[in-house]
């Protein structure tokens, strides 16, 4: 399924057809969207206004940072990149910003969750779009999808973040808690046939029945999960009405109300009295479909109250731009970085679902004493002043994203190494050189 499977194989190459519900909906349109995924696809990032970096091509219509390209970049060769400045992500996902909008302003301190992750694209939007007093909580249950959200979370930036690997499921002792559910569901995968040799040749009809049975499941353990008046956005990458608004229909039969996505005319969106869909024949960007719903009741305003207190490290604590009001919780000899308000609801976290990172990692232990972690040096709560920098060109940015030593004289402690100004990791001095601290599974490997 779509979004659900980790995969490097090569596969066949299976012939260009529309879906029998695609020809039905478009009818004359039909052949016109062929041709269009018969063009190269557009190639579109997201900026990060936490990381200024050099603005660069188009905007897209519906994101306020969304950026379209000319042409495709070497991404991995490109600091920036690393840093965390922008996500390169397909242009209509990025429609999830008008679907936030529509949710109106959240109540203080609100919990938002995206069920299905990984790889992050539309997590990392969610974390720009919310309040900075607001938690995000990430959950990827397949597990081999789950580094690249640490990965692509942690270099974004934002503080307030936790990391989660169950099954939907697993949240249902929590009750209703959350104010704002995301369900990217894993499905068919028909809007993604111009991008994915593999969404194409994995399709048919019994793929499409059993992506929509899951797809029940995962809504209703959302569902379940949301507080009275709080609200659900549901997306897929396919065009199948029994994965997009039959789903939307049998939540509004269960009560929920069906809140419009505001989108101008000119965009190019379908929209239909149960969601938006996109159509690259129609807009720069591929096949989508997302909508809002809101659960029946007041809005429940109550959150999760502040647990034990559990004061900062001295050290730690200087490491920090505003270290008053953040604790440290401790899981596998990592100190995770977490606003001391949301330990209690961590701490239930714990209890419940299997939880990969609950927090920022702030510190690890090295030797006898202590070191910042690698995604301390990615955030945007670190006090860059409280360390010696080690500013490095282009050139010597690339190879310390590869994982060599930066060569030097008399070089002793820790430094943040920076490109441009931005913070990308540490290293540590050893006389000639700068021990390098880029953690390995992230280092390039191409020359």
């Amino acid at each position: 399924m779509a979004k659900a499977r980790a995969r490097k194989t090569q596969v066949p190459a299976t012939p260009l057809a529309l879906p029998p519900v695609v020809l039905q909906l478009l009818g004359d349109e039909a052949p016109v969207l062929l041709s269009a995924l018969r063009e190269p696809p557009p190639v579109s990032i997201r900026q990060n206004q936490l990381k200024p970096a050099p603005e660069q091509g188009t905007p897209v219509p519906w994101c306020a940072h969304g950026r379209y390209l000319e042409e495709r970049p070497v991404f991995t060769l490109d600091p920036y990149f690393h840093a965390g400045c922008y996500y390169v992500q397909e242009a209509a996902s990025m429609l999830l910003e008008q679907a936030f909008r529509a949710c109106g302003p959240l109540p203080e301190r609100a919990v938002a969750l995206d069920l299905c992750a990984a790889p992050g694209g539309k997590t990392t939007h969610l974390a720009a779009l919310l309040p900075p007093d607001a938690l995000l909580i990430a959950n990827e249950p397949v597990r081999a999808r789950q580094a690249a959200l640490q990965e692509n979370l942690w270099k974004w930036g934002r503080p307030d973040v936790v990391v989660t690997g169950s099954l939907p499921e697993a949240f249902a002792p929590m009750g209703e808690w959350c104010d704002l559910i995301l369900v990217d569901a894993p499905c068919s995968g028909e809007g993604m046939f111009r991008k994915d040799p593999f969404a194409r040749a994995q399709w048919n009809e019994e793929l499409v029945e059993s992506c929509a049975l899951r797809q029940i499941g995962i809504l209703d353990d959302a569902w379940a999960a949301l507080k009275p008046g709080g609200h659900l956005i549901y997306s897929t990458c396919t065009w199948e009405e029994k994965e997009n608004e039959a789903h939307v229909q049998r939540l509004i039969d269960q009560g929920a109300t069906y809140i419009p996505i505001a989108v101008d005319e000119s965009w190019g969106v379908a929209i239909g009295d149960r969601g938006l869909r996109c159509y690259p024949h129609r807009l720069r960007g591929e096949g989508f479909f997302i909508a809002v719903l809101r659960k029946p009741g007041e809005v429940d305003t109550r959150y999760f109250g502040a647990g034990e207190v559990r004061p900062l490290d001295g050290e730690i604590a200087g490491w920090l731009r505003d270290p008053e009001g953040q604790c440290v919780i401790q899981q596998d000899g990592i100190g995770h970085l977490i606003a001391s308000h949301w330990t209690d609801l961590v701490d239930e976290l714990m209890r419940s679902v299997r939880v990969l990172s609950p927090g920022i990692p702030a510190v690890q232990p090295k030797g006898e004493g202590v070191v910042p972690h690698a995604a301390l040096a990615l955030c945007t709560a670190l006090k860059v002043e409280a360390f010696h920098r080690l500013e490095l060109d282009h050139v010597a940015a690339l190879a310390y994203l590869r994982g060599e030593a930066p060569s030097a004289q008399r070089a002793a402690g820790l430094a943040l190494v920076q490109f441009d100004g931005l913070h990308l990791g540490w290293a540590h001095g050893a006389g000639n050189r700068w021990n390098n601290a880029w953690p390995a599974p992230w280092r390039i490997r191409m020359r």
